[in-house]
């Protein structure tokens, strides 16, 4: 499969609705790509938490409509980030959505475990309360955003139920960069997984971005790496290796906990 990580950047000068044109074309412009991401919370900035309520949007909104022009235009697989989705009830969410390469939504995801400590984020938004896989024809992929990489069960359950490729959409801080990039080889090594691993560039309010979009193997080895700044990274890499690997390597099978704990008298 060939990748395109989109490490956009995230400039406060640019208004949000130039943002989303300008990430179109950059989607468009990786046409022969089979799949192409984007990282979290784009349009806005991840730590921009003062212009969530104003910039909220419905699931089909105005990114929904150009990020399904974009995928349809480059006839790729496109994971477009997230957004600050406003549902029905006037709830908040972190919102990742997929298309299929004909532009159709095949997946939304809302974001299970939000950041903040009781504050931004954490307080903003609601939790997301599905794992949500989507079957590609080369790959099962596994979704999840930024902070979720801090909680390995998810992956795990995003694992069992069929995922061979882990993409994680980010908006992460520069000054905990090193997390980011063991957390990542955390990930595809204990699940023997593939990890796409995209962030942004740019300053969110205040908050400096790693950047530093990373792809791992199932192995745990690097295949690719971003820079700081605004870049696309492009990767190729055999999604049958995670089979492979874990029929050479079984060690899923030997997994004991997490099974129905037993009663004692």
């Amino acid at each position: 499969m060939h990748a395109s990580l989109i490490q956009i950047a995230v400039n406060p000068d640019e208004s949000v609705n130039s943002r989303r044109e300008r990430a179109a074309s950059l989607v468009v412009a990786q046409r022969g790509a089979d799949l192409v991401l984007l990282p979290e919370l784009w349009p806005v900035g991840a730590f921009a938490y003062t212009a969530f309520a104003d910039e909220a949007e419905p699931l089909q909104g105005p990114t929904h409509d150009v990020m399904a022009k974009a995928a349809a235009e480059a006839g790729v697989w496109l994971h477009a980030g997230s957004f600050v989705e406003r549902a029905e009830d006037g709830a908040l969410y972190n919102t990742s959505l997929v298309f299929s390469p004909e532009g159709e939504l095949a997946a939304s995801y809302r974001k299970i475990h939000r950041f903040g400590f009781d504050k931004g984020e954490a307080v903003l938004m609601g939790a997301g309360e599905e794992l949500v896989t989507v079957a590609l024809p080369e790959t099962v992929v596994g979704l999840a955003t930024c902070y979720d990489l801090r909680f390995p069960e998810q992956f795990r359950g995003l694992v069992d139920a069929g995922a061979e490729t882990l993409i994680v959409a980010a908006g992460w801080p520069e000054r905990r960069r090193s997390h980011w990039t063991l957390l990542a080889q955390a990930r595809a090594v204990e699940n023997q997984a593939y990890v796409l691993a995209v962030g942004s560039a740019g300053t969110h309010a205040g908050v400096e971005q790693a950047g530093h979009s990373i792809v791992v193997d199932p192995w745990g080895e690097v295949l690719a790496e971003a820079g700081a700044g605004e870049e696309v990274l492009t990767v190729e890499f055999d999604p049958a290796k995670a089979t492979t690997t874990r029929e050479q390597f079984p060690a899923l099978k030997d997994r004991r906990l997490g099974l129905a704990p037993r009663r004692l008298a």
